[in-house]
Formats: C-alpha cells, structure tokens, sequence
C-alpha cells in the first residue's frame, strides 16, 4: 500500500488528523520504563490518530538500548496506522541510500522526514522507496528557520518556496509531502495553495506556540483531508503522575475533536 493510501484509511478510519509523536524524553517522562511508557501512549491513542511520529533524537541519544526501544515500540504500534521515522536524514547520494535503506527497511517506517539542503541527489534514495512517504523540510516550526528559509533569490522567491516547487517537480511516484510548521500561518496558506494534492506534515502546535486554528485553515486539503497535526509533549505529558496514560488520552481527544470541529466549520 501506497503511504498516502494508508494515511487517508488511517485518517478516515479514526476520523483524525493527529499525529502524535512518540518522543520519550529522560527529564519529563513519568517513573516508568520508556518502552512501557510508549506503549501504554499508542493503548491509549491508537484509536484516535491518523499516524505515529517517533523522533530519531530521543532514542539515538540512548545508544544501543535506544535503537532497541525503536525497534520494539515500532512493533507495538497496530499495522494500519502509519509511523513516521522523523529523522531529518540528508547527505550525498551513497550516504543518503543507506540512510534511505536504514529507516525503510531495516525500521520499517512507512515515511521519513527529509532535509533538501544538498539538493536533488540526497533525496532520491529515498524517493525511490515508491511506497513509502517523503516529507521534505519546507518551513520549518522553529525561529530559526528564518536564518535561511527566508532568504530570497533575484526574483524574490523565498527559499522555502522554491523547495516546494522543487519538492513538486520532483514528486513523479505521488510520494513526497513537506513539512510545514504551524507557527508560519501565512506561508503554510501560501504552500498549501502551492501544492494542493500533497501531504503536508505540519508540527509546532502546543509547547512551540503555533495556532492550532491555523493549521487546520491554511494545512488541510480541498477534501479536508491530507494535514497531519504533529503533537508530542502536550499530549506526552499531559500528566507526569501513574495517570499519565489516561491524561495523554484526554488530551489527543480533545485536540481530535478540535480539529474536527475546526474542519467541519472550514466546509460549511
């Protein structure tokens, strides 16, 4: 199955455009094993997500024992909802095959987060996985994004947007999304309308301060549809006590049903 075809089953399936991201963190999670941590956040979630976005960071940063955690929370996760492997993977060619190879393959993400900063051969490898999703770095959710992806060529086009344009002229499997960061409304309308067929990852919203509103307006598709909303620690560690699981869930319901109820007001 296609990546976009198991979002869009997922996303219907749960009636969600969540994603919630399995970041076990040292300082803020409860006393509790990590892998018994992200496995009682997908029990109490799974129903309410359209994907999973586990980031590299937190379980590289653990060496071995957290490459192992990878791998068994990946496996917890049920088969039908989408895992997001958020790596921000980008190197010359031979480099990024192999990294293309180790997230796809070795893990088994359905999709990977891509940084385009050394142009079209970096990301091919991993383009080539014709199944498996690539979302692009385009507008980034940090303040420092502007540092480079607001600088402007000679005919005033940002740089963010001529990754865009690149990312479409490249999409030829229909397998390349981007990643838009919620605290950019206005080049997220301006991306979105840019390229209305693609994914859009779009990260920022809770702790970093992006509007939640916004993202959903300016992210979702013609169908509504198509607008993954990246949360981790708001929903991570709602609660930091023994109820940690059931606080997780109270929170991605609530921000579901927002979104829901954001989306339904954007289609009457």
């Amino acid at each position: 199955m296609k990546f976009t075809d198991k979002l869009l089953a997922a996303s219907r399936r749960n009636n969600s455009l969540l994603c919630v991201g399995l970041d076990p963190d040292p300082e803020l999670v409860p006393k509790i094993n990590f892998l018994e941590f992200n496995k009682a956040i997908i029990e109490a979630t799974a129903d309410l997500v359209c994907a999973y976005k586990p980031n590299l960071a937190f379980y590289e940063a653990l060496g071995i024992d957290g490459l192992k955690l990878l791998q068994d929370t990946i496996e917890h996760i049920p088969g039908h909802i989408p895992i997001i492997g958020d790596g921000k993977r980008g190197d010359i060619g031979n480099t990024a095959k192999a990294y293309a190879k180790a997230l796809f393959v070795s893990f088994g993400f359905d999709a990977a987060t891509v940084n385009p900063y050394l142009g079209f051969d970096s990301v091919e490898p991993f383009i080539g996985y014709k199944d498996k999703g690539v979302f692009i770095l385009c507008r980034t959710s940090n303040p420092g994004a502007v540092d480079f992806q607001s600088l402007v060529d000679a005919q005033d086009v940002p740089l963010y947007e001529t990754v865009a344009r690149k990312a479409k002229e490249w999409d030829v499997h229909g397998n390349i999304g981007l990643v838009m960061g919620a605290t950019y409304p206005e080049e997220l309308k301006q991306i979105r309308s840019l390229c209305p067929e693609m994914p859009l990852l779009i990260p920022g919203i809770g702790a970093q301060g992006g509007s939640l509103a916004s993202a959903v307006k300016y992210g979702i598709d013609g169908r509504g549809e198509k607008a993954i909303i990246a949360v981790s620690r708001q929903i991570l560690y709602a609660s930091r006590e023994k109820d940690f699981a059931e606080a997780a869930r109270r929170s991605a319901q609530k921000l579901r049903d927002g979104i829901n109820d954001l989306v339904s007001r954007i289609g009457r």
